[in-house]
């Protein structure tokens, strides 16, 4: 597994490098009610931001876990209203019932769940929510003349799949989400934009990937001034909401 401390390395750029999550993701957070000003959120693996902003705004309290030392500063300077733990949450003391919602926005492929699951759920109110959603960087059922390159980039690596379950599969991830007992799936919903991205944007964007050496990235975004400039790539983005068991199957942890 790749370690989630590579994104330290790239905290100066991380927050304006990755694109915002889309509109109808929070219209559909709205429409489930728990964007409701005054609830207590828990962000767990942060980042910079990109999801502790538009809560805030929103008008609820953040309380923001993140484990790189740089990413935490760069989310304190932005979002000073935040409450900021630099920690892992599988390491972090989060108080009972303190949190209307929990959220792991492109997150919880990072989190061991044996151990964060119960915390999470030790943390939320009796009618709390979870709510895991993640940017997936690539539609697969959008084939444009650039994905093609981007294929061709990754298969020119030769090495095997990262090990474990495909992060972007989200049936595979509510599975591993109820095996527990301690939550169940309320909802699950995906939304499909695009975004138009030149070469610089591109080259940022693609060196913030976990996977993605400064390399790959460059010529991912030499691919994008021989394509003409700019390209519009298709993202999808998966929204899992659940709820809290009330009477836990803690016995199988």
């Amino acid at each position: 597994m790749v370690d989630p401390i590579h994104f330290e390395a790239h905290a100066d750029i991380y927050g304006e490098a990755r694109p915002p999550y889309p509109q109808a993701l929070w219209d559909s957070l709205r429409g489930l009610g728990v964007l409701e000003p005054g609830r207590r959120a828990l962000d767990i693996g942060s980042g910079t931001g990109q999801a502790t902003g538009p809560l805030l705004a929103a008008g609820l309290s953040v309380t923001a876990v993140e484990p790189g030392p740089r990413l935490a500063a760069r989310l304190r300077r932005a979002h000073p209203d935040a409450a900021v733990i630099v920690e892992r949450v599988e390491d972090a003391e989060l108080p009972e019932n303190a949190f209307d919602i929990a959220i792991a926005a492109t997150s919880i492929h990072w989190i061991d769940l044996d151990i964060a699951l119960p915390k999470v759920h030790r943390a939320l109110t009796h009618d709390g929510r979870f709510l895991v959603w993640r940017n997936v960087f690539g539609d697969p059922d959008a084939r444009t003349p650039f994905r093609e390159r981007v294929a061709r980039i990754v298969q020119d690596r030769g090495a095997p799949p990262r090990p474990g379950p495909d992060p972007e599969d989200v049936s595979a991830l509510t599975t591993e989400l109820t095996r527990s007992g301690l939550f169940t799936v309320d909802v699950v919903r995906t939304f499909r934009w695009n975004i138009e991205l030149n070469d610089r944007q591109v080259f940022r964007l693609f060196s913030t990937f976990s996977d993605w050496t400064s390399e790959e990235a460059d010529r991912a975004a030499a691919a994008v001034r021989e394509l003409g400039g700019t390209v519009v790539e298709h993202y999808m983005t998966w929204l899992v909401a659940l709820t809290p068991a009330k009477t836990p199957c803690a016995d199988r942890w």
